[in-house]
């Protein structure tokens, strides 16, 4: 339960951050700059932090959590590619992000075992 409420408000703050620009910004290679502005401009991050906003607020409040669980595995994995490859200095916040990510699933795993009959 811990683990979910940690992962709901780490969620929650990273979500807002990114409408709100209340963490700064740490300096990114040129590439990742690029990458970054890209993803700004298509508009991805705003779907991103909206879907982090809706997850940390379910995993906090344990609803749907199993359901928002699985869908920010998606953005964990990503974002630790996105360090791996662009921005290896910035992969801590990333990598534990995804572990949390990945307990918290293991915490659900009796739910999700109808689904993997």
């Amino acid at each position: 339960m811990v683990l979910r409420i940690f992962l709901g408000l780490f969620a929650l703050v990273f979500g807002l951050n990114k409408f709100f620009n209340f963490m700064p910004m740490p300096e990114m290679s040129e590439d990742a700059g690029t990458y970054f502005g890209a993803l700004s401009s298509a508009k991805t991050l705003t779907l991103v932090a909206i879907v982090e906003i809706v997850a940390g607020l379910a995993l906090i409040f344990n609803r749907y959590g199993t359901l928002l669980a699985i869908i920010l595995i998606s953005i964990g994995v990503n974002s630790v590619l996105f360090h791996a490859t662009l921005d290896p200095g910035g992969i801590a916040g990333a990598a534990v992000f995804l572990i949390l990510n990945i307990v918290v699933l293991i915490g659900y795993k009796d739910k999700y075992k109808p689904l993997l009959k």
